[in-house]
């Protein structure tokens, strides 16, 4: 019944209501109505400024509290779903992708997911492994390519900007070189997972990367500081092997260059013990072909069925709670993941074994003063040549 329908409703009678009184009374009631110019039929009355077809103000949604997710929230969330879940890259790739084709539709959003990726590759520690898969798999399923460049040409050029800058960030405060080592890292990484097809054959890398990489590590080496070798260290660990290939297959000798720049550092700068070490380390990984000669006279037909001393000289990790695990366990894989991802680029805070380490000041073992004191030997023999 509505708001009209009520108004012409007759009131019930009460207890005391007479005859005469409902006579007179009805009288009145029925010349009200015959006189009113109410109509069951009226229009529905809507005050002044009301728009009747407007439901918002009904509408709930917790949602729409919040507003609606940007491109840099949603790209956010799922790095730093990727950051804490890094085994989920592959069964989530694919459908961020698909997500990201649906929204970034113009070149501004695209420079802005460029940036988004950059950001976290060179900020967060150990997302750069990450980070640079993410790139390559975008840089061939994102469909957007504008007039000024696709995904991967976007990236290439926001990595440029920082590489010019390469002499005054060694050169800087900490804090500057601490987040241009986590660039250098990232671009190590770039270079080991971009890929570039081409009309024929398999994909190659990026040859703009492999120079930039020898222009770096020539700019570490001017400085030579802890942070600075520490870093190159690193870098050269992660792509040594493959930069020495790509040059030697040009027919270029950069990094016997390199190598020479560090046997120099190594006899003349001022750094550290455990740099120095690291640095000894480095030149001899090389000479034996970044270990890839000792690998090959190890390799046998022995397997883990037939030999029972198989994983006798496999290394022995630790994880977080410090239990010990080596290549025989079965999750092997998965807890090597987990020392990897909480190893941190910047402080050698954890040991090649996942164990932490401490600066105390002892002396040499006896091995390394030995093996030190040969190498200068050697190198002084080399330079009076």
């Amino acid at each position: 019944m509505s708001f009209v329908h009520l108004l012409i409703v007759r009131p019930p009678q009460s207890p005391n209501y007479n005859n005469t009184s409902a006579s007179r009374g009805g009288n009145d009631v029925d010349s009200m109505i015959k006189s009113s110019k109410l109509s069951a039929n009226a229009p529905e009355f809507v005050p002044l400024g009301f728009n009747q077809y407007d439901d918002s103000a009904y509408y709930d949604d917790s949602d729409a509290y919040y507003g609606e997710p940007t491109l840099a929230d949603t790209v956010t969330d799922f790095l730093g779903h990727l950051s804490s879940s890094p085994g989920s890259f592959e069964s989530d790739v694919e459908d961020i992708t698909g997500i990201l084709n649906s929204w970034v539709t113009t070149e501004e959003l695209l420079k802005e997911l460029v940036e988004l990726i950059y950001t976290q590759s060179t900020s967060i520690p150990n997302f750069a492994y990450t980070g640079a898969r993410l790139c390559n798999y975008l840089s061939h399923h994102l469909i957007i390519t504008p007039a000024s460049g696709n995904f991967r040409q976007l990236l290439l050029k926001r990595c440029q900007t920082e590489f010019q800058q390469r002499d005054a960030a060694v050169r800087g405060e900490p804090e500057t070189q601490k987040k241009f080592h986590s660039y250098v890292l990232f671009l190590g990484e770039l270079y080991l997972h971009l890929e570039i097809k081409s009309g024929q054959g398999p994909p190659v890398r990026a040859r703009v990367l492999l120079g930039a990489l020898k222009d770096l590590l020539i700019s570490l080496f001017s400085s030579p500081v802890d942070a600075n070798l520490i870093c190159a260290v690193k870098l050269l660990k992660l792509t040594g092997s493959v930069l020495d290939d790509a040059w030697k297959e040009s027919g270029e000798s950069h990094m016997g260059e390199l190598i020479k720049r560090i046997e120099d550092i190594v006899l003349d700068a001022a750094c550290s013990r455990d740099v120095r070490q690291m640095l000894l380390k480095l030149v001899e990984l090389r000479s034996s072909d970044w270990g890839r000669v000792l690998a090959a006279a190890a390799a046998s037909s022995a397997t883990p069925d037939n030999d029972p001393n198989y994983f006798m000289n496999e290394p022995t990790f630790y994880t977080e709670d410090g239990t010990p695990f080596t290549a025989a366990d079965p999750d092997y894989a998965e807890k090597y993941q987990e020392m990897l991802d909480r190893q941190d680029y910047f402080h050698d805070v954890y040991g090649e074994n996942g164990n932490e380490i401490y600066d105390f000041e002892d002396e040499m073992e006896p091995e390394m003063i030995e093996a030190f004191e040969n190498f200068c030997l050697e190198s002084e023999r080399k330079r009076q040549q």
